[in-house]
């Protein structure tokens, strides 16, 4: 006579809430230790990817996406100071030609990937774009590409491009560098601020439900952060921890979208990406070399202005040393813009090229 053992069901809801919650405080506050840049985004990423791919995943609501999606519009909105507009008018050649260079050399580099078709075409392309990372993820998410492929190929070339920098300005010089600031979690808040950065966040979500953007949640915040910043309307307030909780959102936000399968199709694809990055890497630092050479700028100067990507790991890098910080972001904030504008257009046309059944 057998005895059927009673199965054990999969973990509750709560259950499972309760350990991705627990291991992205730890997975980021680890990262976070070490001065891994995204540390908060990234930890509970990888827990996320964790828990999705042993069918313990949890189902993050789309509106809390989206208010998370706000944030990040007005965050890169407060990073860019009316200054950064006046330096870019006022050497836009030097800045239009970098731009140009690095987003050039980006989409060539996502054509041969597709072409060799490590990637998918329209994830190739978003996946190499120079923009801020988060941005890049949102943007190939409501044109066609892979969010999941694009994430890890953008944040490793956030992690390499930081690193590199890092590593850059070190040598370059002597050691030198100082440490990055620590982070003032329960610091003072501006609360009237506060409360006109969500009014913002709030009517750009709205204008993008009524104008029904794809990218609406993102991109009309952070116009209006813009606009508002610039005529001196509003400050931009976000506490570290909202900023902080809306890195996890979008992590958790990510991961949760991995399988197996493509966790494996990842992994394969993982040494290419790493070869592709660092050639962009190296085609970047040739042209930051030009830069200084012909335009008589300072070379860290140029490195850091040159950089693909990783925009807010190279201002924190730029403003602990003595470098021209308002050419470094009137260059980076730019090229952030042009691939804004030229991202959706050049993906659907290299990509029809490449794979035109996809």
């Amino acid at each position: 006579m057998s005895i059927d053992l009673p199965k054990i069901g999969s973990p509750s809801p709560l259950l499972r809430w309760l350990v991705l919650l627990v291991g992205s405080a730890l997975l980021a506050g680890a990262l976070e230790f070490v001065q891994l840049p995204a540390a908060l985004l990234l930890g509970p990423m990888l827990v996320s990817v964790f828990l999705s791919t042993r069918d313990m995943g949890v189902v993050v609501p789309r509106p809390v996406f989206f208010i998370a999606q706000g944030i990040v519009g007005t965050m890169i909105g407060r990073a860019m100071p009316p200054a950064v507009f006046g330096e870019i008018f006022s050497i836009w050649p030097i800045i239009l030609t970098g731009v140009l260079f690095v987003v050039v050399a980006s989409n060539l580099l996502g054509w041969l990937i597709a072409r060799s078709q490590v990637l998918p075409g329209t994830t190739a392309i978003w996946g190499a774009s120079p923009g801020a990372a988060t941005a890049m993820v949102i943007m190939a998410e409501a044109y066609g590409g892979d969010m999941r492929l694009v994430a890890m190929m953008q944040y490793l070339r956030v992690i390499m491009v930081a690193s590199a920098a890092s590593l850059v300005a070190r040598l370059y010089l002597g050691g030198s560098l100082a440490a990055l600031p620590s982070v003032n979690w329960f610091g003072p808040v501006d609360w009237p601020n506060f409360a006109l950065t969500m009014a913002v966040i709030a009517a750009g979500l709205i204008l993008s439900r009524l104008l029904r953007m794809a990218t609406g949640p993102m991109i009309l915040p952070m116009a209006l952060a813009i606009a508002l910043q610039y005529f001196g309307l509003v400050k931009i307030e976000l506490p570290p921890l909202l900023l902080a909780l809306c890195n996890t959102v979008i992590g958790w936000s990510i991961g949760m979208r991995f399988t197996r399968d493509i966790l494996g199709y990842a992994a394969r694809a993982l040494p290419t990406m790493i070869l592709s990055i660092a050639v962009l890497i190296a085609v970047c630092a040739l042209f930051g070399w030009g830069l200084a050479h012909w335009a008589n700028v300072d070379p860290l100067t140029a490195y850091l202005a040159s950089s693909p990507g990783g925009a807010d790991s190279v201002a924190i890098i730029a403003a602990s040393i003595k470098v021209d910080v308002p050419f470094v972001m009137a260059m980076q904030t730019m090229r952030f813009f042009v691939v804004l504008l030229t991202g959706p257009a050049l993906a659907r046309f290299i990509a029809g090229r490449v794979a035109p059944a996809e």
